[in-house]
């Protein structure tokens, strides 16, 4: 009887350290700024309005490089959700076409759509501003956060945004048309399409 009650003692006691050390282990989830938060959210839906207005030109004059352009930007705005979704944010994202939680990307659907209205090579010009404006706002975003992930994610989606300014700047040029850049330096923007097309990964 004796021996029966140290048994159970001694598994008690076992249970209790092992309960102890897995405690210890345990780690606070890690937390972003608001400022940190706020980049992602506007982020992602900066890649929902690129995808947007590229499908709009793409329905008005049906140039493959909006429809192959806007997947892209697919893939971008997927990359933030699964951000999102780590780190416990909601999302901002309306699925409906044209349709923005931003009430400034909202204004700017707008005006970008109805510039696209005009023309083709307006639509293309329209292309090349919003790759100019991303890549501007993503690199804002990485001089604001310190974390590995999100820092990598930025780092694929602004070499997307370089290769599409490249598409949408050769389609110009071959229209006799000269993009100045808007929101990134002149120099910057003559480095990225003196550059071939990068690898971005996965």
């Amino acid at each position: 009887m004796k021996n029966t009650s140290f048994f159970i003692l001694g598994i008690l006691f076992i249970g209790s350290i092992s309960c102890s050390s897995d405690d210890e282990n345990i780690t606070e989830p890690i937390t972003l700024s608001e400022i940190e938060i706020n980049d992602l959210k506007v982020l992602r839906e900066e890649e929902k309005l690129a995808r947007d207005v590229y499908v709009y030109a793409y329905n008005l004059y049906g140039n493959n490089i909006f429809i192959n352009i806007s997947q892209s930007e697919q893939q971008h705005m997927d990359k933030i959700l699964v951000l999102l979704k780590k780190y416990r944010i909601e999302d901002p994202v309306i699925p409906n076409y044209g349709e923005f939680t931003n009430q400034t990307l909202q204004g700017l659907y707008n005006d970008l759509t109805t510039q696209c209205d005009i023309s083709l090579l307006e639509a293309l010009k329209v292309g090349a501003t919003i790759e100019d404006l991303d890549i501007k706002d993503i690199e804002d975003f990485e001089s604001r956060t310190n974390k590995t992930d999100i820092l990598n994610t930025y780092d694929k989606l602004k070499c997307g945004s370089r290769n599409h300014m490249r598409s949408y700047y050769s389609q110009l040029e071959n229209n006799d048309v000269t993009y100045s850049s808007q929101f990134i330096s002149e120099s910057y923007l003559t480095t990225i399409i003196d550059s071939s097309n990068e690898k971005c990964g996965n």
